[in-house]
């Protein structure tokens, strides 16, 4: 099976968010990429509400629920330990548990954090992950978390009994043309991913121009999830027609 595409939406948000308005529309962004061959639509609700907000997300929740988007899978991405605020935020797992998505990737973010800049330390982390893991299986919710391709790492998120992982990938693209020792860290560590039964997801600064040799390069990657590079792009090109080029390269990396 081809990669899959989910598209991250936060920095539609954001722009929506730098005026009191409701344009740029969220929704009709998810529609917009879904109808150029995305597969997933991904969100990352921070504390601060500085992009996606809890009314967004809810609003996914209930588009992705029409009968021709069944086969679009929801990601919701976030700091599981993010509780409530006077602002309205919910807390994470909140949110998470009231909108239900297929796969809620865990990332070990701080709320002063600009973006997500690191994996899981999991040596100090997996006592406090172990209910909250359990917990969304139960819920019938696929488990990912944020790392970085380090091999101890791997084990211990297997160990936690988590379907996948989601390789953070901005070492990567920091690195793409320059030093490909970075790349190769990511090729075993996948490899050993595989081995012990976890399957692959991978984001942040992939694009039009490192995302095909990382797809080639490590094996198995189950998914993408791309948004600042996506709409970025797409101020020149279009939404839709990025989301068919970004889809193009997928296709072509043999499954």
């Amino acid at each position: 099976m081809h990669t899959k595409l989910s598209v991250n939406l936060n920095k539609v948000a954001l722009v929506r968010n730098s005026r009191d308005t409701t344009i740029p529309s969220v929704t009709e962004a998810a529609r917009t990429v879904i109808a150029a061959g995305a597969q997933g639509i991904t969100v990352h609700p921070r504390p601060d509400q500085r992009h996606i907000r809890p009314q967004d997300v809810e609003d996914l929740a209930r588009l992705l629920t029409a009968p021709e988007y069944r086969d679009i899978e929801f990601n919701i991405e976030g700091n599981p330990f993010a509780g409530p605020e006077a602002n309205g935020f919910p807390g994470f797992m909140a949110l998470v548990a009231a909108n239900k998505p297929a796969q809620c990737t865990l990332v070990p973010d701080d709320p002063g954090q600009l973006t997500s800049d690191h994996g899981w330390n999991l040596i100090g982390e997996s006592n406090r992950l172990t209910p909250i893991v359990q917990q969304l299986q139960e819920a019938g919710i696929r488990v990912s978390l944020f790392m970085d391709p380090v091999p101890k790492q791997i084990e211990l998120a297997a160990q936690l009994g988590v379907e996948r992982i989601e390789f953070y990938t901005g070492p990567y693209a920091d690195a793409y043309g320059k030093h490909d020792d970075i790349l190769s860290q990511f090729v075993s560590a996948g490899q050993l991913a595989r081995k012990l039964g976890l399957a692959i997801n991978a984001g942040h600064d992939l694009n039009l121009e490192n995302l095909d040799t990382f797809c080639r390069s490590v094996p198995d990657v189950a998914e993408v999830s791309i948004g600042h590079a996506i709409v970025s792009d797409a101020l020149w090109s279009g939404l839709g027609p990025t989301v068919r080029r970004y889809r193009e390269i997928l296709d072509r990396i043999p499954a």
